[in-house]
């Protein structure tokens, strides 16, 4: 496994200083926390940010080679040919590792996928974020976009029709999803909503645990908090949302130590609390978030996916060894190498996302994107309102073979208060 020395660039190799953020020679990062992978054979394998040597993915995909010849040996039938589908699918991506590296090549660039930014012509000026020809107030601040900008008063905070809804499948007996949506207040101030999606896993029950534990602690943590002090910055907002994810990954933890039946139960964890006109997301796992906005006129929805998915065939999506569409049925997908409940330090993903009157954001479990295209989950988020768009969806993945359990909370934003 590839290393750098302590004072030393990981990208460039020149000496840094031990108090220098920045390489002063390349310019990369000095100070990149690396994610900690778990592979068959117990070995460890370390990602940085940006890139990874190409041996070290090696490691991940000899380790799946491993796995599915053992499934081969063991196995009958049709679970027997996708383990044959798997192996010579694997056989394909160490082909093309081998073949780069007897090129010269020694590491792959990894891309973080971030959304991208609306890209509207009308700058803000007190923050500087784009936003549409015409618009009176900036989506990402809420300041007037029109002089005298003092004197005009922020605009309300949005609202929100909000739609939930989980089903078990069409091939498991137990539903071990747990979703919530639900509204924040300060005595008697409404503060903002909750979303949240979480995809527990575990023999025995113990995913349905897991999954109700997180949602469970994340709501009482953020409830407490928010009755004590109130975030007044994204920053302060965001160490919220890791604190109190922090927290249900150690109750997790605690409770699978104390059942033996529980041991080594876990969950996915996707939560978006929405205050004003922006959604703090946190994010673990391989559920995962969308933004999606109308089009204009006749074009179709524009669509976002917030949250990397944390999982080795996205790894394999992100250098290059597998297509997006390959990785939708790809054997190893569900692999995760983040989700609370493992028993070592966890790293959360956290952003901001501006919002503006007539953005939808969709929460879900993997059951639904396994099954259904992002286009068509974007189109009818738009098209239909929130409880037909739900409905809809889960009735298609489940059409197509609902392989999964499949949750989804839609909330769909305007800038009159929703009716009951």
């Amino acid at each position: 496994m590839a290393t750098h020395k302590r004072g030393q660039c990981r990208i460039c190799g020149k000496a840094t200083g031990a108090a220098q953020q920045v390489c002063p020679h390349c310019g990369a990062p000095l100070s990149v926390l690396p994610e900690q992978v778990i592979v068959t054979g117990e070995r460890q394998l370390t990602l940085t940010a940006d890139t990874i040597s190409l041996r070290d993915l090696l490691v991940i995909v000899e380790a799946g080679v491993a796995f599915w010849r053992q499934q081969y040996e063991n196995s009958a039938g049709v679970a027997r040919d996708q383990a044959a589908q798997a192996l010579n699918e694997l056989s394909q991506i160490l082909a093309s590792l081998a073949q780069q590296i007897r090129q010269g090549r020694e590491t792959v660039r990894i891309t973080t996928r971030l959304p991208a930014q609306r890209r509207y012509p009308l700058a803000c000026p007190h923050c500087g974020r784009g936003n549409r020809a015409g618009a009176r107030f900036c989506v990402s601040c809420g300041a007037a976009l029109q002089p005298p900008w003092q004197a005009t008063p922020l605009p309300p905070p949005l609202q929100a029709e909000i739609a939930v809804r989980s089903h078990t499948g069409q091939v498991r007996s137990l539903n071990e999803d747990t979703v919530y949506a639900g509204r924040f207040s300060l005595g008697d101030e409404p503060l903002g909503y909750l979303l949240l999606v979480a995809d527990g896993m575990g023999g025995a029950a113990a995913g349905e645990v897991a999954s109700q534990l997180a949602s469970e602690t994340i709501k009482s943590f953020l409830q407490r908090e928010l009755n004590t002090t109130l975030p007044t910055t994204d920053d302060d907002w965001l160490s919220l949302l890791r604190a109190a994810v922090q927290t249900a990954h150690r109750q997790i933890v605690a409770a699978a130590h104390s059942d033996p039946q529980r041991a080594g139960m876990g969950t996915t964890l996707t939560l978006a609390l929405i205050i004003h006109r922006r959604a703090y997301i946190a994010h673990v796992g391989d559920s995962r978030a969308y933004l999606i906005t109308p089009g204009t006129g006749d074009e179709t929805p524009v669509w976002h996916q917030l949250t990397t998915d944390h999982t080795i065939v996205a790894r394999l999506v992100d250098v290059g060894q597998l297509s997006p569409e390959e990785a939708r049925t790809h054997p190893q997908r569900h692999i995760l190498y983040r989700s609370l409940g493992a028993d070592q330090p966890l790293e959360i993903d956290t952003l901001v996302q501006p919002l503006a009157t007539g953005d939808v954001l969709m929460l879900c479990s993997d059951g639904l994107f396994n099954h259904v295209t992002d286009e068509e989950l974007a189109q009818m988020a738009i098209v239909h309102e929130p409880g037909l768009a739900v409905s809809g969806l889960i009735d298609l993945a489940n059409q197509r073979g609902g392989s999964d359990n499949i949750s989804i909370v839609l909330a769909r934003f305007t800038g009159i208060p929703a009716t009951t």
